[in-house]
């Protein structure tokens, strides 16, 4: 027996884009495992890409910002399979529509989408995947390290990303009273994503971040999908309500003295 007890359990993964997400890192890490992948993507180029990255896992698609096509592919993997032993959410969206603002001037528009499809998004598919999930089920969430660090060019997706580590405490709480069912975030600091590509200035702030941790190498995405698989497996069983930080030290760093020294030069 392998160490997670992972092995045939089915894991459903919603957010998979490309083979640099960590949906796709956490998805490696419990195929190695011998569970049973299930994946959901937003759109059918995802799709094909997933199928590519993951040939014996059935994949299917959804656009959470839409309730409907949630119930919609709730009933298709019931059909498939039945129970569900865990599912990840590691879904995000910012629409910064006419580029980056200072925080104080968002538009409403793109705030209130923000929240609908990285936060509300975890609320709806764990209502409507209840019944599938197995009564001692792990649900994990993808967060960030700090949501107290105001970084300017990451504008509000860090209010929305507190809201979501909101979110999974009460939906723990609210489960609690008819299963055993986990909710955990893992919140890695500064990774190397395609997503992350698309932020303003974020390249300069990974390389800080590298320099920041304390092994001063940067933060990988198979670390953070193995802590994800940890808090999916029965092995984390005393876990719920929880943010997993996963940083490598930054977050303890920030008066490194080889900082603190060339920011005084």
């Amino acid at each position: 027996m392998r160490f997670l007890e992972v092995e045939n359990k089915k894991i459903v993964i919603f957010g998979l884009a490309n083979r640099k997400s960590v949906a796709c890192a956490i998805g490696r890490v419990l195929v190695e495992e011998g569970a049973e992948v299930i994946h959901v993507v937003r759109s059918e180029e995802r799709k094909q890409a997933a199928r590519k990255l993951f040939p014996e896992s059935p994949v299917f698609i959804c656009d959470v910002e839409d309730e409907h096509n949630i119930i919609r592919v709730r009933d298709e993997i019931a059909e498939l399979t039945g129970q569900i032993d865990g599912l990840v959410h590691s879904i995000a969206f910012a629409n910064y529509s006419e580029g980056i603002k200072p925080f104080h001037e968002s538009l409403k528009k793109d705030f209130l989408q923000a929240i609908d499809i990285s936060c509300f998004s975890l609320i709806s598919i764990s209502n409507h995947f209840k019944e599938l999930l197995a009564e001692k089920a792990s649900v994990v969430t993808i967060s960030i390290s700090t949501t107290r660090m105001a970084a300017e060019n990451y504008g509000y997706m860090g209010p929305v990303k507190a809201a979501l580590e909101s979110s999974l405490c009460f939906l723990a709480k609210s489960f609690s009273k008819f299963s055993q069912v986990r909710f955990n975030a893992v919140c890695p600091g500064l990774l190397k994503t395609s997503a992350s590509a698309g932020i303003p200035g974020y390249i300069d702030s990974y390389l800080y971040a590298e320099k920041a941790t304390l092994r001063k190498k940067a933060l990988k995405t198979p670390e953070v999908a193995n802590a994800a698989a940890f808090l999916l497996s029965p092995r984390s069983s005393g876990i719920t309500a929880q943010c997993l930080v996963i940083d490598a030290g930054m977050g303890i760093n920030y008066f490194d003295a080889d900082i603190v020294s060339k920011s005084l030069e």
